[in-house]
């Protein structure tokens, strides 16, 4: 699974062939959450504070997830995405 962006000790991922919805991985110790990229929705726990870095990471960069998604739909390599500041 690729990884397209580290930051503050979260790891984000998108696999390569990857099930609908669009959505991506990001992993904190022994954390593990999905987030939806068109919704926001969050599966899985994290906590609070890491929960609101990746989601505020999330709104900055979007689109570029969408273009990752469809990278990875279309077996492309993916991009990397800048780190939260």
């Amino acid at each position: 699974m690729p990884e397209i962006s580290r930051f503050l000790g979260i790891i984000i991922r998108m696999y390569l062939r990857e099930h609908a919805p669009p959505h991506f991985h990001a992993e904190y110790g022994e954390y593990e959450i999905t987030v939806d990229i068109k919704t926001g929705i969050v599966t899985g726990r994290f906590p609070r504070r890491a929960l609101s870095a990746v989601l505020d990471w999330y709104v900055l960069h979007q689109e570029e997830l969408m273009a990752n998604w469809q990278a990875a739909i279309d077996r492309k390599p993916l991009s990397k995405i800048e780190p939260l500041e």
